[in-house]
């Protein structure tokens, strides 16, 4: 089992900056994919990014690149989600997401480990 704790959510005007951070712990080591998706009300869960544990290969929706960045610390377990130039349609609550296998990076169903979300908002 892997657990994930999400944190850094907020209210944040347009044009403003947040770092989410997502700490996982329990079975790490087997760790292939952590990703971010957002779901924002009446909306589907929806990719946002993700980077591999081991490699850090990165990848991205088209709609955040540019202004997100993913990053990892393996040393803490830790993913980050930097995003810059917020706009308010990025408002959303945030899921960091784990998977121990090789998946289709994009689709939230094929990750099996979720955190319990935070909460953005960007204000216009």
């Amino acid at each position: 089992q892997v657990q994930l704790v999400e944190s850094g959510g907020g209210l944040v005007q347009a044009g403003g900056s947040l770092r989410l951070s997502c700490v996982a712990s329990g079975r790490t080591f087997g760790i292939y994919v952590m990703g971010w998706f957002r779901q924002a009300p009446g909306k589907e869960r929806e990719f946002v990014a993700a980077i591999t544990w081991s490699g850090g290969r990165t990848y991205y929706t088209d709609s955040v690149k540019g202004r997100f960045t993913i990053s990892r610390d393996n040393a803490k377990n830790t993913v980050y989600l930097q995003m810059n130039s917020l706009k308010p349609v990025d408002t959303a609550v945030y899921y960091c997401a784990a998977e121990t296998s090789v998946v289709l990076i994009s689709d939230p169903a094929k990750y099996h480990y979720w955190g319990q979300g935070t909460q953005v908002t960007v204000s216009s």
